[in-house]
């Protein structure tokens, strides 16, 4: 029985499973913490104390170091990261090539080491799920299919949790975000001990310096009247939170779209302009950020943009501050950089936050920049849980915090709508026969299939496939291309005494539709419902025949007890 059925059935989790998560979280642990050490303490730190000249040319060179590398030690592999995880969990046969891991990941440190305006994250998400997938590649006589997605989600898992520092956030996330609106259960337990395993090992390597600043411990300020309770909530807040919340999801909705923006023009736009273009840009926001903040606030994830913006420096300069780091991580997408947009959306966020903070005169404590964060990162990637989560685990779960940012992230989802940074993010969970339904025609293609000529008689159809075979629909092709349908119904409107001469061409029916390959089993079956036929002819755009579909084989029983694990 399937490791996925017990786990449901409640017949208990397959031991070797959970070990081989153990596994992957341990190694995500290791490769993570390697790559967020070359990138942050050694190549961005020292690229932010060269002096303006240097930071002005560092992100462009970055982007084309980032192409070179994808391309000869990456095998020529695109800087997509956490969009691939999403993506490889919804194929029927989730699959991502160790060999590119590397290329992808020195690419990131290229992009976000010289400034590039992403986060972390991406390349670690990437690299979690393809460690995952390679785990139980070397153990395909234990693990199949159904494992390989398990493993593909907890190897996710423990990227963010090591990356963030935050076990819970990584395992939230990882089942959150192939999903606007829904979450997927299975990979829990094989996420959780993932999760723990890669945290434990990075924070021993690397240690807990919070990624969030001025949530750091110690670091979030109180009034006068002593320490935050943790039940403490206050109804001003509650309120302050609402605002917030459906600001934040206007400007995850928008943050959003300049994403999917920058990313369409990546496939319309020759490389050399997209580079051009986006270096230039980078050089001038360096420029205005040298000038009215006196530090390099574009360049990087953005955690000293963070640090600067919670202090006091008027609504004009954080208000510039978020158009900043706004166009500083679109041009980092468009000139091709390789990174995540999890930390750019809390960075967002947190801005966004302390800007209402300070028209509402509540800036004594952190509170405001992080409700933003939890409300626009929720907003943009459609995961609110693990923001909220991440709020949590950052504050040591103090209710002054995390109850407003519950009210936040919700009322962020209900403004952002079905928006979403990430590409191949579906809606919700599709059942197993509705999953099958998405899939395309060719699944349930048969080529090998007998034909008859439109000069045959009548009376040959009848006697030949009708009788001989039992077939009451046969597709007539004359010298490869498609005519048209003949079929028992129509033929037995014809006299008997003219079979012989009467052709089948003549009677077929050519008011049928017709399939083309780019169709999924959902589009047949429409087209069948609405020509009340349960046998559809598939062409090429030529006219030329391919095949046929069977509604019966679409809907065939094994098969979808396959599905279910039945």
């Amino acid at each position: 029985m399937r490791t996925t059925s017990r786990l449901l059935r409640g017949r208990g989790p397959d031991t070797r499973l959970l070990a081989a998560s153990v596994v992957t979280g341990v190694l995500v642990g290791l490769v993570v913490a390697a790559f967020d050490s070359l990138t942050d303490r050694v190549v961005l730190r020292r690229v932010l104390d060269q002096p303006l000249g240097v930071l002005m040319v560092a992100p462009f060179a970055g982007l084309v170091l980032a192409r070179v590398l994808l391309r000869y030690v990456g095998w020529g592999t695109s800087g997509s990261t956490s969009d691939e995880y999403i993506r490889a969990f919804h194929d029927r046969n989730p699959r991502l090539r160790f060999r590119e891991m590397p290329g992808k990941l020195l690419a990131g440190v290229a992009t976000i080491g010289s400034g590039g305006a992403l986060g972390l994250e991406g390349p670690s998400i990437y690299a979690g799920s393809t460690i995952g997938l390679w785990v139980q590649r070397r153990l395909t006589s234990i693990f199949g299919r159904e494992q390989a997605r398990l493993l593909l989600t907890a190897g996710a898992a423990a990227g963010v949790a090591a990356v963030f520092r935050a076990p819970a956030t990584g395992v939230i996330f990882a089942l959150e975000a192939p999903y606007r609106d829904d979450v997927t259960p299975q990979a829990l337990l094989p996420s959780l001990l993932a999760s723990a395993a890669s945290y434990a090992t990075f924070v021993t390597l690397v240690g807990t310096d919070p990624v969030i600043p001025f949530l750091g411990e110690g670091s979030i300020a109180v009034g006068a009247g002593g320490d935050v309770s943790v039940f403490a909530v206050d109804v001003t807040d509650l309120l302050g939170a609402l605002l917030l919340g459906l600001a934040a999801g206007l400007g995850g909705r928008g943050f959003a779209w300049l994403v999917r923006r920058a990313k369409q023009l990546t496939t319309t736009l020759s490389w050399w302009t997209r580079v051009v273009v986006a270096g230039a840009a980078m050089a001038g926001l360096t420029l205005v950020a040298h000038a009215a903040f006196a530090e390099p606030l574009d360049l990087g994830p953005g955690t000293e943009a963070m640090a600067w913006v919670v202090g006091d420096h008027g609504l004009g300069l954080v208000a510039l501050l978020f158009g900043v780091r706004l166009a500083a991580t679109t041009a980092s997408i468009l000139g091709g950089g390789v990174g995540g947009l999890f930390i750019p959306l809390a960075v967002q966020g947190t801005i966004l936050g302390q800007f209402v903070g300070e028209l509402l005169g509540q800036t004594d404590t952190g509170l405001y920049p992080t409700l933003g964060l939890a409300a626009f990162l929720g907003a943009g990637y459609r995961a609110p849980i693990a923001a909220v989560m991440f709020v949590a685990e950052s504050t040591g779960g103090v209710g002054a915090f995390v109850v407003p940012a519950l009210v936040a992230a919700a009322a962020s989802q209900i403004v952002a709508g079905p928006s979403s940074v990430a590409q191949y993010q579906r809606a919700e969970r599709l059942g197993h026969l509705e999953q099958r339904f998405t899939l395309p025609v060719t699944t349930a293609l048969t080529t090998d299939v007998l034909t008859v000529p439109p000069d045959a008689t009548v009376s040959e159809f009848v006697y030949v496939h009708a009788l001989g075979r039992r077939q009451t629909i046969v597709p007539v092709v004359d010298e490869g291309r498609y005519v048209g349908l003949a079929r028992l119904e129509d033929i037995a409107a014809v006299p008997r005494e003219e079979w012989e001469t009467t052709r089948v061409g003549d009677v077929a029916a050519t008011d049928v539709p017709t399939a083309r390959p780019s169709w999924t089993l959902r589009d047949v079956l429409a087209a069948m419902e609405r020509a009340h036929i349960d046998l559809l002819a598939v062409v090429d755009d030529n006219g030329d025949f391919i095949g046929v579909v069977v509604e019966d084989e679409i809907l065939r029983l094994d098969q979808i007890l396959d599905e279910t694990g039945a």
